[in-house]
């Protein structure tokens, strides 16, 4: 928005100078206005960072396409489905992600989410253009899944026919455990439209911090854990499940990758995280892998 400021009228050259206190006034006057423009001003900035709230403050529409440098490359499946606007309405669904604590613990936050989604969905390899670290977000559904992934024992949650509950959108969300609980916080059904979190890039951010904010069961969630609200239980105690990023892994696919020496899974997960905690200037923080922890 332009602002307008008042110009004075150049006077007369035959008018007489003023006086000291008139010629006073009129600095005062001059000063207050420009303050007041400069303050409008201000607020306009605030006012259009702020419409992009806590998170889209610390990632910016171009700090996100420099972190996912190849998501829209031809070679993606999900090539234009991950859009920095869709990200940021899905934040705003989750006021407290990215949103609390010092500014430390919001930026290893949101580093932490971002690692967890590009592993899921990365297209790079180790000597990938640009590095593996920059191939995040290449994918929306698994590609070529064994199983329709659905836990007939689950009655709460149960499988609708014909439908699969594979892994889709950048948490890749599987089973239908988790399908019927965040299509029922989200607003749609989960068991009967699972495709939706492949098809509506809104959806598929969603279901991805559904997961993230969401305790479930003997399981903190992983917001939790990064924000240093988890307390481990006497059982977390003896299974060496210690806050940090290597239990957030743990929460997310600790069945498979933890309690494993130098599981290559883990260390994917990691290099993303060390790259985007570099970028966002924090550390790492401790216990960043799940080697020494039992899973859940």
């Amino acid at each position: 928005m332009h602002t307008r400021v008042l110009m004075w009228s150049k006077q007369p050259t035959s008018t007489p100078a003023m006086a000291p206190h008139a010629r006073g006034l009129r600095f005062l006057i001059a000063v207050a206005v420009f303050s007041a423009a400069a303050a409008v001003a201000a607020g306009a900035r605030h006012g259009a960072a702020g419409q992009c709230g806590p998170v889209g403050a610390i990632v910016t529409e171009q700090l996100y396409s420099s972190l996912f440098l190849h998501k829209d490359d031809a070679v993606c499946p999900a090539k234009g489905f991950y859009t920095y606007a869709s990200f940021i309405r899905a934040t705003k669904k989750f006021p407290k992600f990215g949103a609390t604590g010092d500014m430390v613990t919001r930026r290893r936050e949101i580093a932490a989410f971002l690692a967890q989604i590009s592993h899921e969905t990365t297209g790079g390899w180790e000597t990938a253009p640009d590095g593996p670290y920059s191939w995040g977000l290449c994918y929306k559904e698994e590609i070529s899944p064994q199983s329709s992934y659905c836990d007939a024992t689950d009655k709460q949650w149960p499988c609708y026919p014909g439908k699969s509950y594979h892994g889709r959108g950048p948490i890749q969300i599987s089973w239908n455990f988790n399908y019927g609980p965040a299509g029922q916080a989200l607003g749609f059904d989960g068991l009967r439209n699972p495709e939706l979190v492949a098809n509506c890039s809104d959806t598929a951010f969603q279901t991805a911090l559904w997961f993230w904010m969401t305790p479930r069961e003997a399981k903190p969630s992983c917001h939790q854990v990064m924000v240093g609200e988890y307390c481990p239980s006497r059982a977390d105690a003896a299974a060496n499940r210690t806050a940090g990023f290597g239990l957030v892994t743990n929460i997310v696919n600790g069945g498979l990758e933890c309690n494993i020496a130098d599981d290559a899974r883990v260390n994917n997960r990691i290099g993303f995280y060390r790259r985007y905690c570099q970028v966002l200037g924090v550390d790492v923080g401790p216990n960043i892998d799940c080697a020494h922890q039992l899973p859940y």
